[in-house]
């Protein structure tokens, strides 16, 4: 597709933006808010996850769409107060790129994605950030954000060599966790628990695996499982709460060996 096919497909899409905000236009565009649609923005881009799990990519196509429109939405309300518009996103976005790739638009030699992290916190850092952790959003999800901030905190060398200090540390916090079951202390036992799940998002990140994707999977594949459970109980006429947990246990395992076939 030629660049000014696009350049004007995106234009068409920024009128239309501008059209439903307008005196004709829709009455539900109309009312919202960068606050009222901040749960739209989050529902898409969870979508735009999901898709990308079932390795759906017609469908990916979709909600990408819809994920920009969000960015769209956003730049009409900040049009029309005056603030910024979407040229300005653009512009400051493509600026963004080139000076933080001085290795493709300068003559900055980098050659490994480990030298571009680090030179890219350098840079940021230049750009007045105070600590090399800024810039994590504080509503991000707790696994993502801790990863984030391990994966920050190591450009600068606060890091462990190798994997095995990492699994040292997460068999000592589940040690600590179990000491605080002991004192039955729900403070202690909370933060004990929070050290256990940083300590296993950090090797997580040690075993090049994102900690939120293999939760995800992982409760999809329970959910999954479940549903089987309850399917066989429902198919017979009965109910799970008037099964004890070995009987319920003795389905799960037949769902899992089937999975297995």
């Amino acid at each position: 597709m030629e660049n000014a096919t696009i350049g004007s497909m995106f234009e068409k899409l920024v009128d239309i933006m501008s059209i439903l905000r307008g005196p004709n236009g829709c009455p539900w565009d109309r009312e919202q808010t960068h606050s009222s649609l901040r749960q739209y923005l989050i529902e898409e881009t969870y979508e735009v996850l999901e898709v990308l799990d079932e390795e759906n990519y017609p469908e990916l196509c979709n909600e990408l769409g819809d994920l920009l429109l969000q960015i769209v939405f956003h730049a009409q309300l900040a049009t029309e107060s005056q603030r910024f518009n979407i040229a300005d996103i653009i512009e400051a976005i493509t600026e963004k790129l080139i000076r933080r790739h001085p290795n493709v638009f300068s003559d900055v030699e980098i050659n490994t994605a480990e030298e571009q992290s680090v030179n890219w916190e350098k840079i940021k850092k230049s750009e007045g950030k105070k600590s090399v952790i800024d810039g994590v959003p504080k509503a991000m999800s707790a696994l993502l954000r801790a990863g984030r901030i391990q994966q920050k905190a190591a450009t600068v060398g606060f890091d462990w060599p190798d994997q095995k200090p990492v699994w040292d540390k997460v068999n000592e916090e589940l040690g600590e966790l179990d000491e605080a079951l002991q004192q039955k202390d729900k403070t202690h036992i909370e933060e004990e628990l929070g050290d256990v799940l940083f300590s296993l998002v950090n090797l997580s990140r040690f075993l090049n695996i994102n900690p939120e994707d293999a939760l995800r999977k992982t409760i999809n594949k329970f959910s999954t499982r479940f549903q089987k459970v309850e399917a066989h109980f429902e198919g017979k006429g009965e109910s799970m709460s008037e099964k004890s947990l070995e009987e319920m246990d003795e389905v799960w395992d037949k769902v899992k060996l089937e999975e297995a076939i």
